[in-house]
């Protein structure tokens, strides 16, 4: 059995002295580094069956890879194998903006689905939430005081498939990948929370595929890059 405790660190660098911190008033409140969990790291502690490991727990909380929140992170990483971007480390929850390429490139994921995982009258119609917010920085606490677009390329990832009983997120086959620069968002004349499909299709020239979306995510960011430099 793996002890859970030693996968978490203080931002100096040393194991916790006890657990819980003995003197909480005097705990380091810094923000965390964590280590990347295997799976079988097991509950512990009076009472806990050794059977009870994080594998356990994954397999319980996102095996529903159509849910929304579920299909936004697993998004975000087949967004991440597409253009390169290594997946060792431990996803940031909170930051500003979704995926970092090697090259500084600041992607933002927003997914859709027509399937959703309950029963369903009709397909759900497509659209993504697109507006400027404050950003957040996990190592200081503090928000943006401005609310803005942090992306340089935004990827619309839409699980595309329109059959139920054949639904496939693992698929990369029933996935279609739409990609904008941010300033065509800023741009934009209308809405500025939102984009439906038939905008989004108009805007970014049409969806391309998996094996494509590397070239569409560099083809973005020159793009932006183009439209910031002065004139």
């Amino acid at each position: 059995m793996v002890d859970a405790r030693s996968n978490y660190w203080r931002p100096n660098g040393g194991r916790n002295a006890s657990w819980p911190e003995s003197d909480p008033a005097t705990a380091d409140l810094g923000r965390l580094t964590l280590r990347r969990q295997v799976g079988n790291e097991c509950l512990h502690g009076a009472g806990a069956r050794p059977e009870a490991d994080l594998l356990a727990f994954w397999r319980w909380s996102v095996s529903d890879l159509v849910s929304n929140l579920t299909r936004g992170r697993f998004a975000e990483f087949i967004v991440a194998q597409a253009v390169g971007i290594s997946t060792d480390g431990v996803r940031e929850e909170w930051d500003a903006f979704d995926l970092l390429t090697s090259d500084g490139v600041r992607i933002q994921v927003k997914s859709s689905a027509y399937i959703q995982s309950w029963a369903q009258r009709e397909l759900s119609s497509i659209s993504f939430v697109v507006k400027a917010r404050r950003g957040w920085d996990a190592d200081s606490n503090r928000q943006d005081p401005l609310c803005g677009r942090h992306a340089e390329v935004y990827v619309f990832a839409l699980l595309a498939h329109r059959h139920k009983p054949t639904v496939d997120p693992l698929n990369l086959d029933q996935w279609e990948f739409y990609v904008l620069p941010c300033n065509a968002l800023n741009d934009r004349k209308r809405s500025q929370h939102s984009i439906m499909l038939k905008a989004l299709r108009e805007l970014s020239g049409g969806p391309v595929a998996f094996l494509q979306l590397k070239t569409a995510v560099e083809a973005a960011a020159k793009a932006n890059q183009a439209a910031l430099r002065p004139k």
